[in-house]
């Protein structure tokens, strides 16, 4: 657009200049015409007057010789004398004005003798007539009359020719006088288009200017709204590395002051700032920049991560071809709290497929540990001499059983029956029990609030939740302490669910337990939630408490976050879902008790042999009839060989393609009636959905001791009366011809 008036105002200019130069040339030109037209008809006047007094001079000349020859008195002679110097000067006179003119030269000459002949007639005449006064005779003669028409004669021609040259010089004057006229209009005219011309093209030029301006403001706005947009900081420095442009996010990222978001502020006075008191350089340095440019191409961007209070930033500085840059400020805190988040989520996943495993196995090895210190206390009884190290041994073996039950509930596999609960009634049961668990010197203080929502959770599992996280607190406070409970209903929004990945957004049910002991240092509270990670001494705990939390929340869909302090106590939060239908009565297990026999048929599925035979052990000594398989290949075949099976007992994991799920499914195919109960020492998907058994499975935990395998099969059989004695034929399977049996 500059461009465009630049060229309109050339445009005027040249044509003003070119106008003007024109106009003055065609001035000059024409005041020159002019000038010599009207210098000429002056000459032609003056040549006219030169010629009209010339004659009038010889008029007199001969009217004072006439006069003088009829008079003979003197006033007639010397009016005669003074018309002779006249003559002489306007001969003269008259020779230098038609000097620059040939043909009015000649004539002038010509005249010029034709006068001095006159004159010396006139002369004589008076010499005769001073020496004879009487005589007239020699005067009375036609010379002189002949030689005054000849005088007249050249006047006339000489003056018409004057006269036709001042009539010419008179219109070449009016001539150059229109001509000036013409052309002053016609430069004034000319003047006006140029003007109207460069007027226009400026009228256009600005009009366009302003559209450019508005299109420019517009684009302005725009540009600035997009940048105001952007969830990055952007600032842009000048070569003088002076703040030019800015975005409402950078000023906002780096919570600057209004002192520093103005026009022209410095790159080393936003850098102080930034860097103020003992915090380290937030921006790069001037020493830094220029090392940077002279070893790198210079537009590659320079890009660095700086922390600013809580906040951890990526801060990019971009050359520009003029010498600026341009500074992009990029919140990562979100970006780094959620790869710390997915860090810990792999490295506890991690840590509980490790510890699944091996609780998998683990739970086999105390199935037949257990199993075989049950048998041994049948057969020898307790009167026994060993039968206190076989207690012992019992004990030691159901104490690593709870700690596979722990790392199988980190691992997130342990199976769970949710139902709906009412965490209120759930606490107040459990608050007799915390009292006498944790001893009088813990001040124990439930706070509860009105209308708490009821939650979907594992009750068992809830109450041993929080009892190891009154345990962890009373722990902390080895000399006493306040102990407080709280429930509340929470409502986590998008926001924290974006910073904690593993939650979704909803109303919770949170179950707060806080203690007044020593907290927990950052270092130690990073691997709180790790199994067999502890910080008390050596024999005071296993670690498992808070991972067995841990597991049970993210199996109920949940979330526990732990806020503690050095000094200041901990408060660990336990978030369950809520739930809409209506909570039933939570009734802890009653003291087992020992389930009637009956004889029934029971397949046993179970690739671990120690297993299989501590199970049929246990079958036959409860008076059923079993037959064993170690797969589930051997165990479609004996059951096409048996008319009668009434409960099918297998292993969830089987060796093969097929799986105890699938194993039983073919069964019930021709066995509408039959039962089943699956054991598993690792809860798999078969039989779970989001670590909740399936609908209609029955499963049975390993380990698992001889009265639990009892009640269960008694509870999926339905338990008869219980006999006097034992028939020795209830523990034989009919076989068909051919058939061995399996042992």
């Amino acid at each position: 657009m500059a461009a465009v008036i630049a060229k309109a105002n050339a445009v005027v200019l040249a044509g003003l200049v070119a106008l003007v130069a024109i106009v003055a040339l065609v001035s000059f030109d024409h005041a020159r015409r002019f000038d010599l037209a009207r210098d000429g008809a002056r000459h032609s006047r003056m040549t006219l007057d030169a010629i009209q007094d010339l004659r009038a001079a010889v008029e007199a000349a001969e009217s004072g010789e006439r006069g003088y020859l009829l008079t003979g008195r003197d006033e007639y002679l010397a009016s005669y004398r003074r018309a002779l110097g006249q003559i002489t000067a306007q001969q003269g006179h008259l020779a230098q004005l038609v000097g620059d003119v040939a043909s009015q030269q000649q004539r002038s000459e010509a005249l010029a003798q034709a006068v001095q002949d006159k004159l010396a007639g006139l002369a004589r005449a008076i010499e005769l007539r001073t020496t004879t006064p009487t005589t007239t005779r020699e005067v009375d003669t036609d010379v002189g009359l002949v030689q005054t028409g000849r005088i007249a004669a050249l006047l006339r021609v000489m003056l018409a020719e004057e006269s036709a040259r001042l009539e010419q010089g008179i219109a070449a004057a009016d001539a150059a006088e229109a001509s000036s006229r013409l052309w002053s209009f016609g430069g004034i005219a000319a003047a006006l288009l140029v003007l109207g011309l460069g007027s226009w093209m400026l009228r256009r030029a600005i009009a366009d200017l302003r559209t450019t301006q508005a299109a420019a403001r517009a684009l302005a706005l725009h540009l600035q709204s997009s940048l105001d947009s952007l969830s990055q900081g952007i600032a842009v420095f000048d070569p003088d590395r002076r703040l030019v442009h800015w975005n409402d996010r950078f000023v906002q990222l780096l919570d600057l002051p209004p002192s520093l978001q103005v026009h022209g502020t410095g790159y080393l006075t936003l850098g102080h700032y930034l860097a103020g008191g003992s915090r380290p350089p937030f921006l790069e340095t001037e020493e830094q920049i220029a090392r940077g440019e002279a070893g790198r191409w210079q537009q590659a961007p320079a890009v660095y991560e700086r922390t600013l209070g809580p906040r951890t930033f990526e801060i990019r500085r971009t050359p520009m071809p003029d010498g600026g840059f341009v500074v992009t400020c990029t919140d990562l805190t979100e970006r780094v709290t959620g790869e710390r988040a997915l860090r810990e989520a792999q490295k506890m996943q991690a840590i509980g497929q490790l510890t699944g495993g091996i609780a998998h196995d683990f739970n086999n090895l105390l199935t037949v540990i257990l199993g075989n210190l049950e048998a041994l206390q049948s057969v020898l009884g307790r009167d026994h001499p060993v039968a206190g190290r076989i207690e012992s041994a019992v004990r030691g073996a159901e104490r690593g059983a709870s700690l596979t039950r722990h790392l199988l509930a980190f691992a997130r596999r342990q199976p769970l029956e949710p139902r709906p609960l009412n965490v209120r009634r759930l606490l107040a049961d459990m608050s007799g029990m915390l009292h006498r668990t944790l001893g009088e010197h813990i001040d124990v203080r439930m706070v509860e609030t009105a209308g708490l929502w009821d939650v979907l959770a594992d009750p068992a599992q809830l109450e041993s939740a929080v009892l190891n996280l009154a345990l962890n607190a009373r722990d902390a406070m080895p000399t006493g302490g306040r102990l407080t409970i709280e429930t509340a209903n929470v409502v986590l929004d998008e926001a924290y669910a974006c910073d904690h990945a593993e939650i979704a957004a909803g109303d919770y049910v949170m179950i707060a337990v806080s203690d007044s002991g020593t907290g927990m240092a950052p270092e130690v509270l990073e691997r709180a939630f790790e199994p067999f990670f502890t910080t008390k001494p050596a024999g005071r705990g296993t670690g498992l408490g808070l991972s067995m939390v841990f597991g049970f929340a993210k199996q109920s869909a949940g979330h526990v976050k732990i806020f503690s302090e050095p000094g200041h106590g901990t408060s660990v939060k336990l978030y369950l879902p809520r739930v809409m239908s209506s909570a039933a009565d939570y009734e802890r297990p009653q003291t087992p008790v020992e389930p009637a026999r009956s004889a029934a048929t029971i397949l046993v599925v179970e690739d671990d042999e120690a297993v299989r035979s501590i199970v049929v052990l246990h079958l036959r000594d409860l008076g059923h009839r079993v037959i064993e398989a170690g797969d589930a290949v051997e165990a479609l075949a004996l059951a096409r060989e048996i008319d009668r099976i009434d409960l099918v007992l297998t292993d969830v994991v089987l060796p093969g393609a097929m799986r105890g799920k699938e194993l039983v499914e073919q069964l019930t195919e021709g066995r509408p009636g039959l039962k089943a109960l699956f054991i598993s020492g690792y809860a798999e998907d078969a039989i779970l959905h989001h670590g909740k058994l399936d609908e209609g499975v029955q499963l049975l935990s390993k380990p698992f001791k001889r009265d639990q395998l009892a009640r269960k099969v008694a509870e999926i059989l339905g338990a008869q009366p219980q006999r006097k004695g034992r028939d020795p034929a209830d523990n034989v399977i009919p076989l068909k011809p051919g058939q061995k049996p399996k042992r």
